[in-house]
């Protein structure tokens, strides 16, 4: 049977798209000829300025917005019923990467409510998503499903340990999903980036100063951007022989 990794004519599913990471994974696979279905929590406004940016690209691919909070399992179901009436499919590229991390770094500071939200939004999220898409992909034996974690799922994190284990959560399910479906056609791999500004945690290299994170520490001497962290998600989106990766973009921060 031939490889098929060609990715023109899909549809790939953003969470968390109306900036940072989720909006310039959603730019560079529009380069790529990848129709989108991307989400918002409640920025509308800049959501709608990036499908304003991209349609002025190219009017043959179909782009929609679709409000949701991740947090909310209704809110997930009608996503992907929109997704379905909307695109007349459900995505075959999946990119999990809205989520939360509040910077409370003394366990004794972080509440059970923080703690619950945290792993709601990052985890538990990443696993109804994964459930409400695999079907589609299962049944064309083809499918991209890519979390976006964070350095912090090893333990270095300028935020909690809250944060560290919803990450570490969403590696480990990534791991076991790629064993267990390895001959379905459907890929499931993290990226997990680190002190990546342009981001609502980390919106500069100013924000880093003086915490683990700090340029001064990077052995490349800077911090990452956001198409950086885009560029390696299209390549996993590319190839069907990695799975059950994750890949850490860090500058060589450890």
């Amino acid at each position: 049977m031939p490889v098929d990794n060609r990715i023109e004519g899909r549809l790939a599913l953003i969470t968390g798209a109306s900036g940072g990471i989720g909006a310039a994974c959603a730019r560079d696979l529009h380069a790529q000829g990848v129709s989108l279905a991307l989400t918002y929590s409640t920025n509308a406004s800049s959501l709608q300025d990036l499908v304003t940016s991209l349609q002025s690209q190219s009017s043959s691919l179909k782009i929609t917005s679709h409000q949701c909070d991740v947090a909310k399992d209704a809110d997930l179901s009608r996503l992907f019923d929109e997704i379905k009436a909307q695109h007349s499919q459900h995505p075959d590229i999946l990119v999990a990467n809205a989520g939360y991390g509040k910077r409370v770094s003394n366990i004794l500071d972080i509440a059970i409510e923080e703690w619950d939200y945290t792993i709601n939004v990052n985890l538990r999220s990443s696993f109804l998503l994964t459930k409400l898409a695999i079907p589609h992909m299962q049944s064309q034996a083809w499918g991209r499903v890519i979390y976006i974690s964070s350095i912090a799922a090893g333990g270095t994190s300028i935020n909690g340990c809250h944060y560290s284990a919803s990450k570490a959560g969403v590696q480990g399910m990534c791991k076991n999903l790629a064993q267990k479906m390895g001959k379905s056609g459907v890929t499931f791999n993290d990226v997990a980036p680190a002190m990546i500004t342009g981001t609502g945690m980390i919106p500069d290299e100013a924000a880093l100063k003086g915490t683990p994170g700090d340029p001064a520490g990077i052995p490349v001497g800077r911090a990452g951007t956001t198409d950086e962290v885009a560029n390696v998600v299209t390549m996993l989106c590319r190839t069907g022989y990695v799975t059950g990766q994750s890949i850490l973009l860090s500058g060589g921060l450890k």
